[in-house]
């Protein structure tokens, strides 16, 4: 899935180079950290900087529970990756290996790390977010007088127009935008604290030099871990942000069907969509990007689980979070992207948009027509009961709605023509548009 499903960036930045890599920056401040107050020599600190560095298949080799690679003869495997990891940039170095890892837990290291490659994918999706916002801000803005059926219960309601449902979207991603920014900044913490979070052998001041350096802010207090509700709120908000493109991706698809077609996601030149038919062309990307959705829910249940820990810690979250954790970045990147591709390309299509508005042969207006009686005295149930009676006359003998009111003497008692032809006057749909426009900055 990560291969096919991924954009380099992203897969890049969970790739054990890039996580092995943070682990090392930390280790190197918690030195410079340990130098500053003076607990370990300023040499120390200069020459792990200097000759630190590793390599993944080297770690592996060391780790020995890792498929596809094997101890070295005469080694015995650690089976502890951050154990391994220490030993293999040990080896590159010389009499300043006694100070790396001075003081700390595995978790000091690993737990910041963790928090700098999630706020780093959370840069990336909120990039994400905002290519996805002006995509759609674009397609509203073109669209915002392209009149349409609004549908509930999947049935036509009233008149709306495309721009205006392309406005609720915007609205949505805005919010999303706002969710991910607060569960960026939940994650974006560091620990080093030590074994059990007291402290004990690890100076408070260090925590403060390595949340300076990085610009994460230290955790109030923790554990041997940062606690994983922080963790579960981020994943949530992902799988959040994955449910409204369903959403969006789902009402595409709507739309293309064939019997309404006032959409269609772009079909690129030589595209197939069947290899049996020839002629079709389906909403493909759409229907994938429903399909993750559902894959993306599944990580929330995980991460909330992953909450209890016993006592100080367990390990019972860490072979879960190395699946669901970069699997749930790198997949919303591909479908905030991928989306983002199909709203640029949305293929619209007002002329079946107004075939479609006036299907009905103006029931959609009935809501206005039994207004307009209420405003002219008449009781708000009578009239309802007057113009539903039409209204059914017209759905189920094909009769034409506007003749069958204007034949009622009940009506014409208390309405000229002008007042139902303004009933039947679509602009008054679509008069505060300019309004809610204006409020999303469209």
């Amino acid at each position: 899935m990560i291969e096919r499903y991924s954009y380099p960036e992203m897969r890049s930045l969970w790739e054990p180079e890039s996580k092995f890599g943070k682990w090392l920056e930390v280790e190197l401040l918690v030195a410079e950290g340990l130098a500053a107050i003076g607990v370990i020599p300023d040499w120390a600190a200069r020459d792990l900087r200097q000759h630190a560095r590793f390599e993944v298949s080297r770690i592996y080799e060391i780790e020995g529970d890792v498929p596809g690679y094997q101890p070295r003869p005469g080694e015995t495997p650690v089976r502890h990756d951050l154990i391994a990891f220490l030993k293999a940039v040990m080896e590159n170095l010389g009499p300043e290996a006694r100070y790396l890892h001075y003081g700390v837990t595995s978790y000091d290291i690993e737990d910041t790390a963790l928090s700098l490659l999630l706020r780093e994918s959370a840069d990336l999706l909120l990039g994400d977010i905002d290519a996805l916002i002006e995509a759609i801000r674009e397609r509203a803005r073109e669209h915002k007088f392209t009149p349409m059926m609004g549908r509930t219960h999947g049935v036509h309601a009233e008149p709306i127009t495309f721009g205006h449902k392309l406005a609720v979207w915007l609205a949505e991603m805005q919010r999303n935008r706002t969710r991910l920014e607060q569960a960026r900044e939940m994650v974006s913490v560091c620990k080093i604290s030590g074994a059990v979070g007291t402290y004990a052998n690890i100076d408070p001041r260090v925590e403060e030099y390595v949340a300076a350096h990085t610009g994460l802010a230290p955790a109030l207090a923790s554990t041997q871990i940062v606690q994983r509700d922080r963790h579960a709120q981020y994943v949530a908000t992902l799988a959040i942000i994955a449910a409204s493109l369903e959403q969006f991706a789902t009402e595409i698809r709507n739309l293309q069907r064939t019997e309404i077609l006032e959409v269609e996601e772009p079909f690129r030149k030589g595209q197939r969509g069947s290899s049996a038919m020839p002629h079709k062309r389906n909403p493909m990307m759409d229907e994938r990007i429903t399909g993750l959705a559902r894959v993306m829910r599944s990580y929330v249940i995980p991460a909330l689980e992953n909450i209890a820990t016993w006592h100080e810690r367990d390990l019972s979250n860490s072979a879960v979070e190395r699946l669901i954790l970069p699997d749930c970045n790198i997949l919303l990147d591909y479908m905030l992207r991928r989306f983002t591709e199909v709203m640029r390309g949305l293929v619209v299509y007002p002329e079946n948009m107004a075939a479609n508005l006036e299907r009905l042969r103006g029931l959609v207006y009935a809501q206005q027509v039994m207004l307009a009686l209420v405003e002219k005295g008449m009781d708000k149930d009578e009239a309802y009961q007057l113009v539903q009676g039409h209204a059914m006359a017209a759905w189920e003998e094909g009769k034409d709605f506007r003749a069958l009111l204007a034949a009622d003497p009940r009506l014409t008692a208390l309405l000229a023509p002008a007042d139902l032809e303004a009933a039947f006057d679509l602009q008054h749909h679509l008069r505060h548009l300019d309004r809610v426009f204006a409020r999303l900055g469209i």
